[in-house]
């Protein structure tokens, strides 16, 4: 497989980072607006916090793969500019915290020197590809889907047709059926397929779109059973284009892939990604299928004593998975709430590089996988991980408890996720300690409705909330229930129940797992069980828990704090606002067609092409906003420009306007096309910038 091309070196890694410090002094200048200066650094991975004045930083990594030099490297730079915790994401990046923002260029620049990128890790992009942690030595799986993954990151880092979506999408490569990475609550998901053709093994991929969680969760729907391997990328870059076109760009609650799909049915939207082929870079793209062998350990490791026999035969038992590769395990890490210090960080990369390969995985469950240890070995890796405190069982059991950052960090948290998190672990650990054997109840916790925690596919969910109790506001967590995959690219989303107050978590859990191991069938999964009993069975079985006739002083105080509990929602930064300021609107037009002037030097024609695409796009744009007519797509500008502009006579143009720009998708990406094609949306910018001038000079015209 070829490395990663985010490197220092790299001249366009180089333009970025100059670009974002560039951008940051012309901030603070006053030269930039708030709201264009957010979506500029949320694509390079810079993201606001719920404390003023710093920022939490994304670290982008792709499936989850981090080698022991990076994991040095980022912890390295969490020294120098954060807090020394490291936080691992239910998208396999890493996050840290507490940054300023006058130093994110300096720090981008650190982790880039060891191919680690921060570009398009938050806002309207494409995010973090992620990937099945087990890809590679998975025994069930057809294929490895390594390279597939890695080749998405590299064909859609930067790349002009993912800048500035109308929201955030996202792709997930499952190595088996089982759907370990969860296919379907992605925008795009991939699960490996082989197909026997003329007595040779051909490699394809299942494809479902336009799933997602948040608030109104949507179950992916299937594409097709079989998509030829070279194929995918051409037909994820037909969807992108199409979601950059169509997609809503006004309301941001509408904004996501799924309800395009809801609004002009799969078929249709599948129509439109056909006739984008002509225009797409490649009609076919072969990825390169070799996937560097991991670098083994080849010094055997000391014998040694277990200190804790219980433990060690647990965590055997439920950490422990065998790889197709004879001979060896990989070890899967519970990591409490995603959050790793620094100091653990790096001592944990020395014993990778003693007793596993290099290729350490994140998780989708906020843990890390090691790869390539040898079976003689786990005593030995047992010893040294529970030094570390990184030995406990039940790695993604039901003690293994998803959450993200909540009111830590988070504009969006509304309570407490991370407390509840480790009470309800608690509770699981001291009342319930078998349950770390058990791998069919999956706990998650969001600090919100927007799912950052995945509560919208657990099987027992949790999201943070608030509820009014008399005149006073407690800090309360929505119960969901019955989600989860069901494999080969299908799912659940998990049904609300009912809204308690957050002290009373702990009270729901044990009654739900109460009444399950009471009236559970033999063999019965939980699932399963909520499906037979049904929803009203659970609100019934709950509803005592919320009633507020019982309400106590401690219920207005949500974990691990001391003061009662008030409601302090910021502004959501999970993608960037767009601004309706004309100026700023001609500008990005101009810096768009510099791009495509870029992009055609370098014989980049597909991306030159959408570059002056854009250009049209953000020029029509401005003069409608002068005009006072309102936007939600890309489309509907087009038709509006030329109902208000071209239709009037105000503008005067060879031809209509979506005559003009859809010649995008009507012709191939030929250097003598790209040419034509920036020169008509260079003559379109002056037009309309005179036009506009004429205006604020002119007013009563």
């Amino acid at each position: 497989m070829q490395g990663f091309r985010t490197e220092l070196e790299n001249p366009i890694v180089q333009k970025d980072i100059i670009e974002l410090e560039k951008k940051i002094r012309l901030f603070r200048e006053g030269k930039i607006h708030e709201e264009k200066f957010r979506s500029l650094r949320l694509a390079r991975g810079v993201y606001g916090q719920r404390q003023q004045g710093v920022q939490m930083v994304r670290i982008k990594l792709p499936y989850g793969k981090v080698t022991t030099r990076q994991l040095l490297k980022i912890s390295d730079v969490s020294d120098e500019y954060a807090t020394g915790n490291l936080h691992i994401t239910t998208r396999q990046d890493i996050q840290i915290h507490f940054v300023s923002l006058d130093r994110t260029p300096e720090l981008w620049t650190e982790l880039e020197k060891d191919s680690i990128t921060l570009r398009e890790a938050c806002g309207n992009t494409v995010r973090n590809v992620t990937g099945s942690a087990m890809a590679g030595v998975d025994p069930e799986e057809p294929f490895d889907v390594t390279p597939y993954a890695h080749a998405f990151f590299e064909y859609l880092l930067r790349n002009p047709i993912s800048q500035d979506m109308g929201r955030k999408f996202k792709i997930a490569f499952s190595s088996s059926e089982k759907d370990s990475a969860f296919a379907f609550m992605h925008d795009l998901g991939f699960v490996p397929k082989i197909k026997v053709v003329d007595g040779e093994e051909v490699r394809g991929f299942k494809v479902v779109l336009g799933g997602g969680l948040g608030s109104q969760p949507h179950i992916a729907v299937p594409v097709t059973e079989f998509l030829h391997e070279d194929l995918i990328i051409p037909f994820a870059e037909s969807v992108i284009r199409i979601f950059d076109r169509y997609g809503e760009r006004t309301k941001r609650h509408k904004a996501r892939l799924k309800y395009l799909i809801q609004d002009m049915g799969a078929e249709a939207f599948l129509e439109l990604a056909e006739k984008e082929r002509l225009a797409l870079k490649s009609k076919v793209f072969k990825i390169n299928r070799e996937v560097a062998q991991p670098v083994l350990p080849t010094v055997s490791v000391p014998v040694v004593e277990i200190t804790a026999p219980a433990q060690y035969e647990q965590w055997l038992k439920t950490n422990i998975y065998p790889q197709k590769q004879q001979g060896y395990v990989s070890v899967g890490i519970r990591v409490q709430n995603g959050d790793i210090k620094t100091p653990i960080a790096r001592k944990l990369a020395a014993l990778v590089s003693e007793v596993a390969a290099d290729d350490i995985r994140l998780t989708n469950t906020q843990g890390i996988m090691l790869r390539f240890v040898k079976e003689e070995s786990l005593p030995y890796v047992f010893e040294k991980l529970n030094e570390l405190n990184l030995a406990a069982p039940g790695f993604e059991s039901v003690i293994d408890v998803t959450s993200c950052p909540g009111t830590d960090t988070c504009n969006l948290g509304i309570s407490n996720s991370t407390g509840i998190t480790r009470e309800l672990e608690r509770v699981i650990l001291n009342e319930y300690p078998d349950l770390i054997f058990n791998k069919d109840i999956t706990i998650k916790i969001s600090g919100c409705i927007n799912s950052c925690g995945q509560h919208a596919m657990a099987a027992i969910g949790f999201h943070g909330s608030s509820m009014k109790i008399g005149k006073l506001v407690a800090p309360a967590l929505q119960v969901l229930l019955g989600g989860g995959p069901t494999g080969n690219g299908g799912g659940v989303a998990s049904e609300k129940i009912i809204k308690v107050p957050s002290k009373r978590g702990p009270q729901v859990l044990r009654t739900l797992l109460d009444d399950y191991f009471a009236n559970a069938q033999e063999g019965e999964l939980f699932n399963e069980y909520y499906n037979r009993q049904g929803k009203i069975y659970f609100y019934d079985l709950l509803n005592p828990i919320g009633k507020q006739e019982n309400i106590t002083e401690d219920d207005f105080i949500d974990w691990e704090q001391n003061e009662p509990y008030k409601p302090e929602i910021g502004v959501g930064e999970c993608a960037s606002v767009l601004i309706d300021l004309v100026a700023t609107l001609l500008y990005e037009a101009e810096e768009r067609l510099q791009w495509s002037e870029d992009s055609f030097q370098a014989e980049d024609y597909a991306d030159s092409i959408y570059h002056a695409y854009t250009g049209f796009i953000n020029s029509a744009k401005a003069l409608l906003v002068s005009e006072g007519v309102k936007t939600n797509t890309q489309a509907g500008i087009v038709k509006d420009f030329d109902a208000t502009f071209v239709a009037s006579g105000k503008i005067t143009l060879p031809s209509t306007f979506n005559e003009l720009v859809y010649q995008i998708n009507q012709n191939e990406p030929t250097r003598e096309f790209a040419a034509y094609y920036l020169e008509q949306s260079k003559i379109f910018n002056r037009q309309l910038a005179e036009y506009r001038n004429s205006q604020l000079v002119n007013p009563e015209n």
